[in-house]
């Protein structure tokens, strides 16, 4: 229970030292600490909560949105896309570096035991969600990734070198008073309320975004898009601390789904072939990429009498919606079934109502952030910035590991600070943190926060105006005396309170840096009604703001450097950096001159016009007393227990207790492991199975691929449980621990999920033959992965699709025919696709269509050219996708060419491709 705290002397704080401090322990502060402790150095990993469940990331990831693979991608193509997607405004160098060393972190993730979803011969499945480039890496388990990374801070060699405070929050970097570097930190304890004082010989800030900037249309203070425990507190630090900040203007809003703070994931949903369409069905997005101008035509169609927005599910067959919800259901927010059920709403009968977040500043999502050099390094000598936090436009989740991996490396060689803290900034620091204390009555933290950002969705939210952002630095300043005016009694308490005091610089930067730049840029993020042009000659520039000697917040126009990889869009002015200092206000005393006539409003250059808990099993018998064992097992977790120890509660007589050694067995991952998991893929409790199962799935790519585990898997594919039947399947898929007669005996499974699991199984092996014999399963689920398994296996041919071909079912049908796309489509299968062009379900045009991608352009084309008129758009963007492969042709370019106006905005983007250079 919380008890009344007194403010202590700062003179007893608790004093820390280490060689590198890393701030943060979620995605970017995790693997910092890894690197600089795998480099020798001693560090300390601060989190105000609990590292174990901290950050971003422990609300689970779906996939990577920026795995630049070889082969499947490369780095300039994606520096290029990045710099398209931030409007010319990028340092190249930055992010280069996530394209060129992004692909590494993904393998290193991979041997931490992270799963990225893999095809059956185990190359990576990347998908293709923008139009141009395919960086999006499912990770079917992603729900576990943070787990994963503790486990790794909690092995033996790393815990001598990584020492975690958790429950303890900084409030202010210190640094040194001669030369201004970072020797440290100032916080106290959410606990305790102790002070505590940290000396380091680097600091990484790792805290991620800002995520409480905006207020959400439900007015919940904690029911943002991002992590609500993320509200400015590295942004905040970095100001004080003298560091450069840049793109803070540039605001991330989001999509998603409407009075849920959940995405709506289209990253997941459009690969499996949802898409964002208006509320008569027709897809409107032109832009390439969710980035700010995307969001504009969201806003727009929004507005419009085409509104709502939807996220189209509701034409998908039964499995690939199933599909979709065991993704969306439990990685990415476990509740947003619940919600959905609330509502009465199914995905099969209900598309999904998109809205808009409210603002925040991110720079992994947009480009809000501390400034960084392509080392991590910000502008205070020793001090770093990661993640969210820094400002690497686009960054995501692989550009957070890949930024948290450099500022360790660099932060490692430095050793403790061993001097004096300057006195003013340690006094200051304990005033922020405890002054609250004085004041017990005072304002609670929660009606002083939800009317700070009330303010900014009132006056700072785009679009923006001069009139309404200097109203909004006026409220910021007047707010000040009352966040320091705010009353707590509780450790919790002065958390929460100096969290609104984060948020309060961050909502005084967003203002002032919108007031700044006179131009409108980045479509939704930035739009100034008053300035409404992209003006490159004046403002292709980087806007930096810093906190100047004296206070002021003070503003330079940085020229961007000259791109590595040319963008033809954009050309850099180069030139010397602009000093603005301190924006002017714009005067909003009074409206208009005071003691003026009336004013007549100016007439408009043109006509104006209006925009458009578990459940408990019943074969185990009625709930009983949890057993005490089971807190002996979490005393364990800590130690990282060895099988030996573990044994015993694998076998106690209660499946609670043998269900969570499992778990602990899946965190912890000692030699051994997987053999004892596949043996308790045939205990006797469902519990215990499915939790066997699930860790299997979770650490097979960290399992060694030993004889005994194959043989514990094997033996599982004889349990009555369907679903450890699919796990064992999959597992040995994945670890190639299986033949092709092994799993060709489980294509006679009764369960149809198995059967998928032992046609994927065959695809891994080249098994072409009895593959064939599938080709007859009853259940057009299995068919229809026959007929994708047909055109991946290494050496694919179109014979054996022929009885596919003929299929009754038009999802069966339209797979086969769309597989010939990857099998070669020789003449004689070309007539088959061409005379499918006519069929009645739009399933099969669309894979005709997609089939005649592969065949001779002479046949291809004439066929293709008239199916520019179909009445179905996605078979319409089927035909432009082939006709796109044969462009060489005149007449494919002509085909083209008409389909520039479609009325669906996907047609009009790829047709408009073939005015790029013929290859």
């Amino acid at each position: 229970m919380d008890t009344p705290l007194t403010v202590p002397d700062p003179a007893g704080a608790t004093e820390l030292s280490c060689d590198v401090l890393v701030v943060g322990g979620g995605t970017a502060g995790t693997m910092a600490a890894l690197t600089a402790a795998g480099r020798g150095a001693n560090v300390l990993l601060l989190e105000k909560a609990h590292v174990r469940h901290s950050g971003a990331l422990a609300m689970g990831m779906d996939g990577v949105n920026n795995a630049v693979v070889p082969g499947r991608a490369e780095p300039d193509d994606y520096v290029a896309e990045i710099t398209r997607a931030n409007d010319g405004l990028v340092d190249q160098s930055t992010v280069r570096q996530t394209a060129t060393r992004g692909f590494a972190m993904v393998r290193r993730l991979e041997s931490y035991g992270v799963k990225f979803e893999k095809d059956e011969h185990g190359e990576y499945a990347v998908r293709q969600v923008h139009r141009s480039g395919s960086y999006v890496l499912p990770m079917p388990e992603g729900k576990d990734v943070k787990k994963v990374l503790y486990r790794q801070l909690r092995r033996r060699e790393m815990r001598e070198r990584i020492r975690i405070e958790n429950r303890v929050m900084p409030v202010r970097v210190l640094t040194h008073p001669d030369d201004g570097r970072a020797v440290g930190v100032a916080g106290f304890h959410t606990r305790t309320g102790e002070f505590v004082l940290v000396r380091a010989g680097a600091v990484i800030l790792a805290t991620g975004a800002c995520g409480r900037l905006g207020l959400p249309a439900s007015g919940y203070l904690y029911g943002t898009y991002e992590n609500p425990t993320n509200a400015g507190d590295g942004y905040a630090m970095a100001y004080h601390a003298g560091a450069a900040l840049t793109g803070i203007e540039c605001f991330q809003v989001n999509p998603l789904i409407k009075d849920y703070n959940g995405p709506a994931c289209a990253y997941v949903a459009n690969p499996f072939g949802g898409y964002q369409v208006n509320r008569h069905g027709e897809r409107f997005v032109e832009s390439d990429y969710w980035s700010g101008q995307m969001m504009a035509e969201f806003a727009a169609e929004l507005a419009s009498d085409r509104g709502p927005v939807y996220l189209k599910l509701s034409h998908l067959p039964e499995e690939t919606v199933g599909a979709v919800e065991s993704i969306l259901h439990t990685t990415e927010r476990p509740t947003r079934g619940t919600f959905h059920e609330g509502r009465g709403h199914d995905y099969r009968t209900h598309d999904i109502e998109m809205h808009i977040s409210e603002i925040g500043l991110c720079g992994g999502h947009s480009a809000s952030g501390v400034r960084v050099d392509a080392h991590a390094r910000t502008t205070v000598p020793r001090l770093y910035a990661a993640g969210d936090l820094a400002s690497v436009p686009h960054n995501y989740m692989i550009g957070a590991f890949v930024f948290g991996d450099l500022a360790g490396e660099d932060a490692a060689r430095y050793t403790a600070y061993e001097g004096e803290f300057d006195r003013r900034q340690v006094l200051d620091a304990h005033e922020l943190i405890y002054r609250p204390l004085r004041n017990p009555s005072g304002p609670p933290q929660p009606q002083v926060e939800y009317k700070l950002r009330r303010f900014v969705n009132d006056y700072v939210a785009p679009p923006k105006t001069g009139a309404k952002l200097s109203l909004a630095v006026e409220a910021f300043d007047r707010m000040s005396r009352e966040i320091a005016g705010m009353g707590a009694r509780t450790a919790h308490e002065l958390m929460r309170c100096a969290e609104v005091s984060f948020i309060r610089d961050c909502a005084e930067m967003a203002a002032r840096a919108s007031l700044a730049r006179t131009e409108s840029r980045w479509g939704l993020y930035h739009e100034r009604l008053d300035h409404p042009e992209r003006d490159d000659a004046d403002w292709l520039h980087h806007l930096d703001l810093r906190k100047s000697p004296s206070g002021a917040m003070e503003f330079t126009a940085r020229p961007v450097e000259p791109y590595l990889v040319p963008v033809p869009e954009f050309a850099p002015p180069g030139g010397p950096e602009r000093h603005l200092g301190e924006v002017e206000l714009v005067p909003v005393a009074t409206a208009g001159p005071r003691e003026a006539v009336p004013a007549a409003r100016p007439a408009a250059d043109g006509a104006v016009t209006a925009a458009e808990g578990p459940v408990p099993d019943p074969a185990e018998g009625p709930a009983a007393a949890p057993s005490p064992r089971l807190l002996e097992l979490l005393g364990l977790v800590e130690d990282s227990p060895g099988l030996d120890v573990l044994g015993p509660y694998l076998e106690d007589a209660d499946p609670a207790v043998r269900a969570a050694a499992v778990t602990v067995l899946g965190e912890t991952a000692p030699a051994g492991t997987g053999p004892a998991l596949a043996a308790r893929l045939r205990d006797g409790s469902p519990r215990v199975r499915a939790a066997a199962s699930a860790a299997l799935r979770e650490l097979v790519e960290v399992l060694p691929a030993e004889p005994v585990l194959g043989d514990g898997l094997r033996e599982a594919l004889g349990v009555p449980d369907p679903g450890v039947r699919t796990a064992a399947l999959d597992v040995l898929r994945a670890l190639r621990l299986g033949d092709a007669p092994l799993y060709a005996a489980a294509l006679a499974d009764p369960e149809v999920d198995v059967r998928v699991g032992a046609v994927r199984a065959l695809v891994s092996v080249d098994a072409v033959a009895e593959l064939a014999r599938a080709a007859a399963d009853p259940a057009r689920e299995v068919r229809v992965a026959v007929a994708r398994g047909l055109a991946a296996v290494r050496d694919p041919r179109p014979g054996p699709l022929a009885p596919l071909l003929d299929d009754a079912d038009p999802l069966v049908g339209g797979a086969a025919l769309a597989a010939l796309a990857g099998t070669g489509c020789p003449p004689e299968y070309a007539a088959r696709a061409a005379a499918a062009l006519g069929a009645p379900a739009w399933q099969v045009r669309a894979g005709a269509a997609t089939a005649l991608r592969a065949a001779p352009a002479g046949l291809a084309v004439p066929v293709l050219a008239p199916v520019l008129a179909d009445p179905n758009a996605d078979v319409r963007k089927a035909a432009v996708l082939s006709l796109l492969a044969h462009r060489d042709d005149p007449a494919a370019r002509t085909a083209l060419a008409g389909a520039a106006d479609d009325p669906d905005a996907d047609v009009r983007a790829y047709a408009a491709r073939a005015a790029h250079a013929v290859h």
